[in-house]
């Protein structure tokens, strides 16, 4: 599939693993779905949660795409976002960046080796989420009683007694294909630990169970804030490590650990 030799990177947020591919010196983007599908695959490729590829912008300092690991595309991924603006001011010395994706036009700052992202408005209204009927989205009518909340990326974030014992492997698929959502959506399972920490457990749409969801995060904090449960300011465990979550009124702000793994090169022809 690749006629040359590609270079990529492999980075994670709190376990939340990316594959990480700069195009920006192409005028455009090289991934299809059938790459991402090779490249994702974790025995016969490099595997990932995500793969996110860098591109040039006009109107901001890079653009980037998602794609999940069955090939399908993602508005949105909070963790990749965080993992590609420390890779990209660790190379410039900026300490902001803009970021223009399908979810907007995101920005990252750089606090005092925090990186934060701003993952923009939560989108609230049935329609923009998407779902397929006008209903009450902080209580969507399935049973368990979700919330429902846009983020780039569709989310239906469940609060359960106890997210250790949540039935994420075979409810998640279930609720990710049900024809409530007609784009198939991210399933959150969260549980209250205090009103300022939760505790969440991931299914992520396309690609599974996950240790961490950074727009998955998001989704959780809006949702447990509109159901009183929590205040704007939350911390959340994952699996895979601990996010923080700032709803403010200029957007939603999200951070938490970033790790650069390793930077190779897939043979050219890999995938052929």
């Amino acid at each position: 599939m690749t006629g040359t030799a590609l270079t990529f990177s492999k980075m994670h947020g709190a376990g939340n693993d990316f594959v990480v591919i700069d195009s920006r010196s192409r005028a455009a983007g090289m991934m299809d779905a059938a790459l991402a599908r090779a490249i994702g695959d974790r025995h016969r490729g490099v595997g990932f949660d995500q793969l996110a590829e860098l591109r040039p912008a006009e109107d901001a300092d890079l653009a980037l795409d998602f794609w999940n690991a069955d090939g399908t595309q993602a508005g949105a991924c909070g963790n990749a976002t965080r993992c590609v603006a420390a890779m990209v001011m660790g190379q410039t010395g900026a300490q902001t960046l803009t970021i223009r994706t399908a979810r907007g036009l995101l920005r990252a700052e750089d606090r005092d080796g925090q990186i934060w992202v701003n993952m923009g408005a939560p989108v609230l209204e049935w329609q923009g989420i998407p779902l397929a009927r006008d209903c009450d989205t902080l209580h969507l009518p399935l049973s368990g009683d979700p919330a429902g909340v846009g983020m780039g990326n569709p989310h239906c974030v469940f609060f359960v007694p106890d997210a250790e014992a949540a039935p994420v492997a075979t409810h998640g698929p279930v609720v990710e294909h049900d024809p409530l959502f007609p784009d198939a959506t991210n399933v959150e399972f969260a549980s209250l630990v205090a009103p300022d920490h939760l505790r969440l457990r991931v299914w992520e749409r396309g690609t599974g169970i996950t240790l961490a969801c950074g727009s998955g995060a998001c989704a959780t904090a809006v949702a447990a804030n509109l159901r009183g449960l929590t205040g704007r300011q939350v911390t959340i465990t994952a699996d895979g490590g601990t996010l923080m979550v700032d709803w403010r009124d200029d957007g939603v702000w999200l951070t938490g650990p970033v790790a650069h793994v390793f930077t190779a090169t897939l043979a050219k022809g890999f995938g052929a």
